[in-house]
């Protein structure tokens, strides 16, 4: 929608070809139905793909300020949350009614219940085949997403025809998604939810790490910390290689206050069983966990503990280990990384490199954003580009 407003404010006749029978419909559940527009800090750590230079390029020409003036033109004022932009209503729907009323007052055509089912090139016109009608034009982008999230219509389809037109892909991988594991702790940890710092390890070497809560479930671990870091370990798992994530418990304590804090508290409960002792710290059925990990029975008297326990037991604390199999797939996934090679696209103006007049935007190409309004932010970026690039590169 917003390379169809943009591309038609240059003075574009545009036509916007969507398969479901509303636009937008990804847009309304985003940010848990509030979508987080975009987010104030826009430092480059927070976008991920083979070519950040690209990335970089295409944040210049049209990043935030451009962005909050470009949705305050349709009516949507933000309301600020820490840094993360919402819109004032905190309804994801008043942005796809803005963007869907703001197309229409450009005389965007928006051809809804239509499938592409093949494109082409020929002449130097493009060609988009449907099954009652193929349309044309002088300028084709590909704005198709990518296949997570296919409920709402990302089925993939959009990497089928960058291939038809020559390009090459990366391969779509779920992104910000939960990561399972074959250990038989979880059942008994499903439904608890604690602060943690998340780090995960191929081998030996740290991949990314990430604070925030995270929720336990009978699979093994979701919440915003472990959606941060996934993508770096479906990568791992994908080129075959171990993947272990340690969880650090206490991650709000300075790592050289630790020892001490763990000894003062053993000794004001020297009369608690090792149970009691963790009663405040974590709920029962993780302080269990954390016993059985250091190897300590639950009715054993604190004060008894030796020297090598209460060592074991606060490592449980701040590296728990979790040996991970495999993610959810694209279904669960928010987005994919992967897509589009960057390397043969535009990073100013999102034409292709190998067809002239062929454009694309958002999740089809190979970048992907953290949790925060960095794949939103991606959305308006490469589609205002891509929009306006089209109609005015003659």
């Amino acid at each position: 929608m917003t390379a169809a407003i943009s591309a038609a404010r240059a003075g574009a006749k545009v036509t916007l070809l969507e398969q479901n029978k509303q636009v937008g419909k990804k847009l309304l559940v985003t940010g848990n139905g509030r979508c987080n527009l975009t987010n104030r800090d826009q430092a480059l750590s927070h976008y991920r793909g083979s070519s950040p230079a690209f990335i970089k390029s295409a944040l210049k020409a049209f990043g935030l300020w451009e962005t909050l003036e470009f949705f305050q033109g349709l009516g949507i004022v933000t309301r600020d949350r820490n840094g993360y932009l919402y819109p004032y209503s905190d309804q994801a729907s008043a942005v796809a009614d803005a963007l869907r009323m703001e197309a229409e007052h450009q005389k965007v055509k928006l051809a809804l219940n239509t499938r592409v089912q093949k494109i082409r090139k020929e002449k130097g016109r493009f060609f988009a085949e449907t099954f009652g009608w193929t349309y044309e034009g002088d300028a084709l982008i590909l704005a198709a997403g990518s296949c997570a999230a296919a409920q709402t219509g990302s089925d993939g389809s959009g990497y089928v025809f960058a291939e038809t037109m020559g390009h090459s892909l990366i391969k779509p991988l779920p992104a910000l998604v939960q990561l399972r594991s074959k250990d038989p702790i979880f059942p008994k940890l499903k439904g608890l939810r604690t602060e943690a710092k998340v780090t995960l390890f191929s081998e030996k070497e740290p991949l990314a790490e990430d604070t925030g809560e995270v929720q336990f479930t009978e699979y093994g671990l979701s919440g915003i910390p472990v959606f941060q870091v996934s993508r770096y370990g479906v990568k791992a798992l994908e080129q075959g290689k171990n993947l272990r994530a340690v969880l650090d418990l206490l991650p709000h304590m300075k790592k050289e206050e630790l020892p001490s804090f763990w000894e003062d508290r053993i000794h004001a409960g020297a009369y608690k069983s090792a149970g009691q002792l963790l009663v405040g710290l974590f709920p029962k059925n993780m302080a269990d966990c954390l016993l059985k990990r250091a190897e300590i029975p639950s009715n054993k008297t604190a004060g008894d503990l030796t020297r090598e326990e209460r060592k074991a037991l606060l490592s449980a604390c701040t590296s728990f280990e979790v040996k991970l199999s495999a993610s959810n797939g694209f279904e669960r996934a928010q987005v994919c990384c992967g897509g589009v090679d960057t390397r043969e696209v535009n990073g100013k103006t999102m034409e292709s490199m190998l067809v002239p007049k062929l454009y694309f935007a958002g999740e089809l190409l190979d970048v992907d954003g953290a949790c925060g309004g960095y794949n939103l932010q991606w959305a308006w970026t490469s589609g205002y580009l891509a929009g306006f690039y089209s109609a005015v590169d003659k």
